[in-house]
């Protein structure tokens, strides 16, 4: 497991436990000699998430993200790679991969590893979690139905509200949801321009990337790009309303 320090960066904690651990240890264990690891047997800790774990965590939920079409072919792998590079860079991405590549070849239950996640993590890292999946679905420039239906189920076993989940997956919908610029701010159209000034300086404070902090500098630049997000939609929504 020591080559891929690059990736797991600030180590292991309650991914080696439960339904993620036996996936992980045999994605792992496969690169190796062909036998499974262990996985660990200690004491795991609800919302205590190291910057491994939620590097795990996003590589398992998006081998489901990338099964849900029923296929994935090279062209997907590909782009998920430049996601991957963007995100991680070059040496976490190769690492990332190859676990990647081992994680599709095994039977997922993401319902199982969905709640596992939502057992441990916390609310402002499971959010991110979302943003990244988002990302993925949308790497070739559109969210398939399946693809949705899929964060849509993993959302709700993380218990998401609601208005969080309209707010993360607005941005990916503009060229078919006129309204996406109030979902982000997590307000009706509706809304006056001092109910829009107020939401954006609430949506701010929940977004903001130092709420990830502990999970490493790649996942805080990730967070910056929801973060950028939440301006635009304000800025867009200004520009509408001539709010000054």
């Amino acid at each position: 497991m020591g080559s891929y320090g690059k990736f797991i960066g600030g180590g292991l904690g309650f991914v080696l436990g439960g339904p993620i651990g036996a996936l992980i240890g045999f994605a792992l264990g496969s690169m190796f000699d062909g036998t499974q690891i262990l996985t660990s047997t200690h004491t795991l800790v609800p919302n205590r998430t190291t910057e491994g774990d939620f590097k795990m965590s996003l590589l398992v939920l998006m081998a489901c993200i990338m099964k849900a079409d029923g296929r994935v072919d090279k062209a997907e792998l590909a782009v998920v790679k430049k996601f991957l590079v963007a995100n991680f860079g070059e040496q976490g991405a190769l690492e990332a991969l190859q676990i990647l590549k081992n994680l599709l070849d095994q039977p997922i239950d993401e319902t199982e590893v969905a709640t596992q996640i939502g057992q441990y993590m916390n609310y402002s890292s499971k959010l991110e979690l979302l943003h990244l999946l988002f990302n993925i679905a949308y790497a070739d420039g559109e969210v398939v139905s399946s693809e949705l239906a899929t964060i849509q189920r993993i959302a709700n076993i993380f218990h998401i509200d609601r208005l969080d989940f309209e707010s993360i997956k607005a941005p990916y919908m503009k060229q078919v949801d006129r309204d996406w610029a109030y979902k982000s701010l997590e307000i009706e159209s509706s809304a006056t321009d001092e109910e829009i000034k107020k939401a954006y300086r609430r949506m701010a404070m929940k977004y903001h990337p130092d709420k990830v902090n502990d999970l490493g500098d790649e996942v805080k630049k990730s967070a910056t790009e929801k973060f950028r997000s939440i301006n635009e939609a304000y800025e867009n929504l200004k520009k509408k309303r001539g709010i000054v």
